[in-house]
């Protein structure tokens, strides 16, 4: 997020309004994490994208050592698997779980030890471009089902786990 950007000038509390979206080049994928986990307390974490960087690795780090996140699993696209096992050594360190399946999606799902479920689908990588991104995010449950349930198809029957992929490489 650009240093004089508040994000609550973008996007209201969850409890207050459950469905909402943006369209800004002044978010970032980790500062919308960051925001929903501020609201929902410590949580378990799912991610798809096509690419992740270093830079978002760090801030994963920095929330996971504020206690905010419990386990944080990744989808990522084989297509970007030479960029990413170039940052294994990073992502085995703050990534719970992650696997490599033929993935474009950039979908962010939230569920609160306390029970709550936030969903964000978005068009941004776990990369920070600085370019115009969008994104949806919604306190909604079904809709938490009904991504969560994709997730573990692509993660049961069409992925492979990156370790699996690291040792055979």
């Amino acid at each position: 997020m650009k240093r004089r950007t508040d994000i609550n000038a973008i996007l209201k509390p969850l409890a207050e309004k459950p469905y909402q979206c943006y369209l800004t080049d002044v978010l970032q994928v980790a500062d919308v994490l960051d925001w929903v986990l501020a609201q929902v307390g410590p949580s378990k974490v799912w991610q798809t994208s096509f690419s992740i960087s270093e830079e978002f690795l760090r801030r994963l780090y920095f929330l996971q050592k504020k206690g905010n996140i419990t386990e944080f699993n990744l989808i990522l696209d084989l297509k970007a698997t030479n960029k990413t096992v170039n940052l294994w050594v990073y992502i085995s360190q703050v990534i719970t779980n992650t696997y490599l399946a033929n993935n474009h999606s950039k979908v962010l799902l939230i569920e609160a030890e306390n029970g709550e479920r936030v969903c964000v689908v978005t068009s941004q990588n776990l990369t920070r471009g600085n370019r115009n991104e969008s994104a949806v995010v919604c306190a909604d449950p079904e809709m938490f089902t009904t991504l969560y349930a994709s997730m573990q198809d692509i993660v049961r029957n069409h992925s492979v786990p990156m370790s699996s992929y690291i040792g055979s490489v």
